[in-house]
């Protein structure tokens, strides 16, 4: 058996459905590693900055037929819903999962069908650790619902080939609420125990990389709970933010004092993380402001 960590990429050719600010740089990524990758979105190719070695295709995803699918190997689905209620989670999420689930009998060559899902799908919310393993309690949020039963289409539809992502609070360059909170003279008072977990969204984009693209005789896995390694209490993490700004710590909320969030152990390889806890992903977008 080769060692070689990625598939054959002469065969392989890999769909993104969804061109935001994740599917689009996954997208750009593959094509830069020489692999046959096409982009699935609504709006027009001018819409994006799609690397000009990738295919596109301008298609609802709901309208994507057999023939469509046909020559494609793996699947992503990175989508996001056009309203954030529970009937756009429904139109988008769940739909689209639905929709491939009904046409897997007719794909043959598909492989692999990777969902970007949410960590959000864990009702749990006393603190507790959070692995692989771990069965989600039904989660409060209607949409959070909605996209657990997106996974279960998928896998109901697709068995083994069907791989899920977590990921957790996605941060980055441009992702910037927290800092912004930090920066602010008079801050609202933070609860001391909430627990909160993130990823770099360039973290989660190499995640999805090499989900779609490594050996599946290897180290793919069903579940990714795509997070760093190292939770925080939004206390010290605000708390944390504030002084590398030079600004005044936030008070703590004296009226919430049960713990509450949750711990996520991240199952992603090491090697995977160019920015492996909060700190050091926060130095990195500070000394590029």
């Amino acid at each position: 058996m080769s060692t070689d960590m990625s598939t054959n990429i002469s065969t392989e050719q890999l769909l993104i459905i969804g061109q935001g600010d994740i599917g689009l740089p996954v997208t750009n990524k593959l094509a830069d590693q020489g692999i046959n990758v096409t982009g699935l979105a609504r709006s027009e190719r001018s819409h994006y900055a799609l690397d000009d070695r990738a295919k596109f295709i301008q298609l609802d995803a709901l309208k994507l037929s057999t023939e469509q699918l046909q020559d494609f190997t793996a699947i992503a689905i990175i989508v996001t819903p056009d309203e954030y209620s529970t009937s756009g989670y429904n139109a988008s999420y769940l739909s689209i999962c639905q929709h491939l689930a009904d046409l897997v009998k007719q794909l043959p060559k598909l492989e692999r069908v990777v969902f970007i899902s949410s960590t959000g799908v864990y009702g749990q919310d006393n603190g507790e650790w959070i692995d692989e393993n771990t069965v989600p309690i039904t989660p409060e949020r209607d949409a959070s619902k909605v996209i657990l039963q997106a996974e279960q289409a998928l896998k109901q539809g697709f068995g083994d080939k069907a791989i899920i992502i977590r990921p957790s609070g996605i941060y980055g360059r441009e992702r910037l609420m927290r800092l912004r909170k930090a920066r602010e003279v008079k801050k609202d008072p933070i609860a001391h125990s909430a627990w909160s977990n993130r990823v770099m969204d360039s973290d989660l984009v190499t995640i999805i990389t090499k989900v779609l693209t490594i050996d599946a005789l290897q180290l793919l896995k069903p579940l990714y709970i795509a997070t760093d390694y190292l939770p925080v209490t939004t206390f010290e993490l605000m708390t944390w933010l504030s002084a590398q700004v030079g600004k005044s710590a936030p008070d703590i909320d004296t009226q919430k004092t049960a713990t509450t969030g949750k711990r996520l152990h991240s199952n992603i390889p090491l090697a995977w993380l160019e920015f492996p806890d909060w700190q050091i992903g926060y130095h990195d977008i500070l000394q590029h402001q």
